[in-house]
Parts: structure tokens; sequence; C-alpha cells
């Protein structure tokens, strides 16, 4: 009977000590969850590629995945100008640089007026190219075009609408 007892006793360890193996291994977790944080990622160079506040963070470091929540990033080109994004929900992944925006995801180029509005925006840093693959809806006042899809390539400052592009472009008035 004693013996049976150890058996079962042995069993029961084992079986904890593989659940909490598990657990440390599952790429879910542990997960570091951070109030009103920044996070900046620089190229090979050590110039500033992207940097991202957020009111609510979780680091997943295991998968280098970081979820933000409300984040607001500034994205720099190769001429360091300031390139402004932010959704209702992010995800960076920090080996990568890729950056997902999803829910009211906005695009907003300072220098030039324009911003550009879609539902789930792609970004990837070390080619430094956005991307929808949702309907956006681009404006610089008066001014504005919709489309399907987009593509923007922060470097040369290009922007390519795709399918069912459709725009209002009032003619300018005279003071």
């Amino acid at each position: 009977m004693f013996k049976r007892f150890k058996v079962r006793l042995w069993l029961a360890g084992l079986v904890i000590a593989l659940g909490i193996l598990l657990v440390w291994l599952d790429p879910r977790g542990p997960q570091d969850v951070l109030e009103n944080a920044e996070i900046t990622l620089f190229g090979d160079n050590g110039s500033v590629m992207q940097s991202l506040k957020t009111p609510r963070l979780i680091h997943t470091p295991q998968r280098s995945e970081t979820w933000t929540e409300e984040p607001e990033a500034v994205l720099y080109d190769s001429e360091n100008r300031q390139w402004l994004a932010s959704a209702a929900v992010g995800t960076l992944n920090t080996a990568t640089q890729a950056l997902l925006l999803s829910g009211s995801a906005r695009l907003f180029a300072p220098d030039e007026g324009w911003q550009l509005d879609t539902e789930l925006l792609h970004y990837d840093g070390l080619e430094q190219h956005a991307w929808s693959d949702t309907p956006v809806l681009m404006q610089q006042p008066p001014q504005q075009m919709s489309a399907s899809r987009m593509d923007v390539w922060l470097n040369t400052s290009q922007v390519r609408l795709t399918d069912n592009v459709r725009g209002t472009h009032p003619p300018a008035t005279q003071r």
C-alpha cells in the first residue's frame, strides 16, 4: 500500500512538473504588462526607425511580439522625416520591425499635409513600406480619394491607390 502511494505521488509530481514546463514554454506566456509605455526601434546604423507610445502594452519576449492599446507611432524615413500612425490596437514585432495597426488606423504625413484612413494598416519598418488591403480614404482637404487598397513608400513619398479608385478634387477658388 505504501509503495502504491509513492508511485501515485511520484506520478502526480511528474504531471505537475510537466504542466509547469509547458506553461513556461508556451509562446504566449509569460507576458510583461506595462502602462504608459514607449518603445523605440533603431536601425543597423543606430538611427531611430520607429517609436511607439501607448497607454497599455503587453510584451511577449519569446515571440518578440508586443500588443498595444491605442498606439501612437512615429515612423521615420531615410531622410529622417516623421510620419505619424495611430489606431485602436497595434501589434509590433520587435525583431522584424513589423507593425500592424487595426481599428480606425491612420497614417498622417505632416510634411505633405495628407492623411490616410483605413481599418487595417501594415507597416514594414525595415523596408519603410506601409500598405492596406482594406478600403482606404486619403485626404488632403478639400481633396479626397478612396480605393480598395493602397501602398505607401515612405522613403520616396510615393502613394499608390489600387482598385475602385474614386476622388473629389474641387477646383481651386480664387480670392
